[in-house]
């Protein structure tokens, strides 16, 4: 799978994306992330990409003409190859990023994502170019950068091959069923006065499997 990320600031994913599993996952040809630099895709000398918005008001708006161009220049490569593609927004006021929404992503072969930024994107992309508006929480970030490595990370761990663990996968928190895993504790047994639960240390499978089931929260 290949995600596409549209950007003004692309030194901002360097370190996240050569780290840990997205690392070993863009190694393996599991996943490949291609950063596109907003900026490059403008026709004046000063590479504008935003401007004042129309009515008035604080901020800048990023502009429709480039974040247009570079999703169709990514869309026409991609789609020649016969690959599906989609395309998401960050945005505040957009759908939240669920589990769900995650597991859908894998079934295609090419998500677009691109970065809000300042004031917000002109509309027009969310109503003409943009297949989904997609948000991580209700609250204000400074642009769509972080939100991208979260689904980035969140869709990756999903794709064969990933996970060194196939249990992790299946077990981990937010799974489909919409529950938070349950408590996990390692070495030593006791520290201080905190003690690890009896039961977890009685190698009792069935009875370690019911307390896990019974402290998971909903």
């Amino acid at each position: 799978m290949t995600f596409h990320i549209i950007t003004i600031f692309p030194d901002i994913f360097i370190s996240y994306f050569n780290e840990s599993i997205i690392k070993r996952a863009k190694e393996s040809g599991s996943i490949d992330i291609k950063i596109h630099n907003l900026r490059d895709f403008t026709e004046d000398r000063h590479k504008t990409v935003d401007d004042t918005p129309y009515g008035g008001g604080p901020g800048m708006v990023l502009k429709v003409e480039p974040i247009f161009k570079c999703v169709e220049k990514i869309k026409k490569d991609e789609i020649l190859k016969g690959e599906t593609v989609k395309v998401f927004l960050t945005s505040a006021k957009g759908e939240e990023f669920s589990q769900k929404v995650a597991t859908e992503v894998t079934k295609i072969d090419n998500l677009i994502i691109i970065c809000g930024r300042y004031e917000g994107v002109d509309e027009r992309i969310a109503q003409n170019v943009a297949d989904k508006e997609i948000s991580i929480g209700k609250y204000i970030l400074t642009g769509g950068e972080l939100p991208a490595m979260v689904i980035i990370d969140s869709v990756s761990r999903l794709l064969p091959g990933v996970l060194g663990n196939k249990d992790s996968l299946v077990s981990e928190s937010h799974n489909e069923d919409d529950l938070f895993d349950y408590p996990v504790y390692t070495k030593p047994d006791k520290f201080n006065d905190w003690e690890v639960p009896k039961v977890l240390l009685s190698g009792n499978h069935k009875e370690i499997d019911a307390w896990r089931e019974n402290k998971k929260q909903k």
